[in-house]
C-alpha cells in the first residue's frame, strides 16, 4: 500500500527551508521533498528528500508509483533576475515543471475519488505598471489589476495561476461530468526577506542583501534608486500564510488567487532600517537600468483585502517587529556580531 505523503518541490530554496521545518514542527511525519540540490544536512530529519529534477517525467512516475500524494506545496522555480538571462530554461522549468505536477495531481486526484490540495507560492512580479505615474496614482493593487508582467518569470507565474485555475475549475468538465479534479490555491508574495538564508537571485534582493553586508562589515551598492518602493514579507508570515491557506476550508475561498502582504517602504527606507541596526555599514545606490525597470513595473503595496477576509491572514511581523525582532537579531547571531 502507498504511503500517503505531502510533497514540496524547490526544497533547498529560502521558502522550502522555511516551510519544511515548520511542518515538521507541526507534526507532520509524511514530507517527501524534491530538487536538484540535497538539503542541508540538519533538515534531512525532517523528511525523505529526493534529489532529482521536477522535469524527470520517469522520476515522478516512480514517485506516483511509490506515494499517494494528498498535497503539494510547488516551490521550484527560476527567480526573476535569472530568468531573464535564460528565459528558456526559465519557461521550462517555471512553467511545463507546474504543468507536469498539475497533471499528476490531477490524475492523484481522479485516482483518489477527491482533490489533492495543490498550494502555488506566486508573486509581486505578476504584475506590470506601465509607469512610475501610474503606479503612484494606483498604490495599492487588488489580484486583478494590472496583470501586465514585463518579464518572463511574471508571465510565467501569471499563465501557472491561471493553469491551475483551468485545473480547479474547468479540466475536463467541459467537455463531461467529471467532478473538480484538484484543489489549487496560490498566494502572490511581495518581497520576500530571510534572516536565515542567502538572497538567491530575485529582483527584490536589494533589501536582505543590505541587510547580509552590513552584519559582514562589507560596502553593499543597491541596483535600484532610493525612492524605490515596493512591499516586503518576513519569512516567518510567508510561510505562515502558505499554511493558513492550506488549511483553509474549500468554501470559505472565493478566488484561487490571493494577495499577500506586510509592509511597504522606500529602497531609502530600507537602508536607514539597516543603519539603525548597523551604523557602520557603507550602502550606496548604483541603479541598473534593467533592473531598476522591472522593479518599477511592480506595484507599491498590495491589497490583501480578500485573504485576509476568506481565510483570516494577518501579517505577524510589521516593519519594526520585522528588522527588531527577527532580521536584525538572527543574521547577528549568523555573521557573530
Amino acid at each position: 500500500m502507498r504511503k500517503k505523503v505531502t510533497l514540496i518541490t524547490g526544497v533547498s530554496g529560502e521558502v522550502g527551508l522555511a516551510l519544511v521545518k515548520s511542518l515538521a514542527e507541526l507534526g507532520y511525519n509524511n514530507l517527501l521533498t524534491l530538487d536538484l540540490r540535497s538539503l542541508p544536512p540538519e533538515y534531512n530529519q525532517y523528511s525523505i528528500h529526493i534529489q532529482g529534477d521536477i522535469l524527470d517525467k520517469s522520476l515522478l512516475n516512480r514517485l506516483v508509483s511509490e506515494y499517494e500524494i494528498v498535497a503539494i506545496f510547488h516551490l521550484a522555480a527560476l527567480l526573476s533576475t535569472r530568468a531573464e538571462f535564460t528565459p528558456v530554461a526559465a519557461h521550462h522549468v517555471n512553467v511545463e515543471g507546474t504543468m507536469g505536477l498539475l497533471q499528476l495531481a490531477a490524475e492523484q486526484s481522479e485516482w483518489r475519488g477527491e482533490p489533492v490540495l495543490f498550494i502555488f507560492p506566486s508573486s509581486i512580479a505578476a504584475y506590470g505598471m506601465p509607469d512610475l505615474k501610474t503606479k503612484s496614482q494606483y498604490p495599492r493593487v487588488r489580484e486583478w489589476e494590472w496583470n501586465y508582467p514585463i518579464t518572463m518569470y511574471g508571465c510565467n507565474k501569471l499563465y501557472c495561476e491561471m493553469l491551475g485555475t483551468y485545473f480547479c475549475s474547468n479540466y475536463r468538465q467541459l467537455a463531461t461530468e467529471a467532478p473538480q479534479m484538484l484543489d489549487f490555491r496560490s498566494v502572490r508574495f511581495p518581497g520576500l526577506i530571510s534572516a536565515l538564508t542567502v538572497p538567491s537571485g530575485g529582483t527584490s534582493d536589494y533589501g536582505p542583501e543590505m541587510l547580509h553586508a552590513a552584519a559582514q562589515s562589507l560596502p553593499y551598492s543597491a541596483f535600484v534608486r532610493p525612492d524605490t518602493q515596493i512591499p516586503f514579507m518576513a519569512m516567518p508570515d510567508a510561510v505562515n500564510a502558505l499554511l493558513l491557506l492550506s488549511r483553509a476550508e474549500r468554501e470559505s475561498l472565493n478566488r484561487t488567487v490571493y494577495n499577500v502582504t506586510s509592509y511597504s517602504l522606500t529602497a531609502e527606507q530600507f537602508r536607514e532600517q539597516v543603519l539603525m541596526a548597523f551604523p557602520a555599514a557603507e550602502i550606496d545606490f548604483k541603479p541598473d537600468l534593467k533592473r531598476q525597470k522591472i522593479v518599477d513595473s511592480w506595484p507599491a503595496d498590495l491589497n490583501d483585502n480578500d485573504s485576509r477576509r476568506d481565510w483570516g491572514w494577518k501579517p505577524e511581523y510589521n516593519m519594526e517587529r520585522s528588522f527588531n525582532e527577527y532580521l536584525v537579531p538572527n543574521i547577528r547571531k549568523r555573521y557573530q556580531v
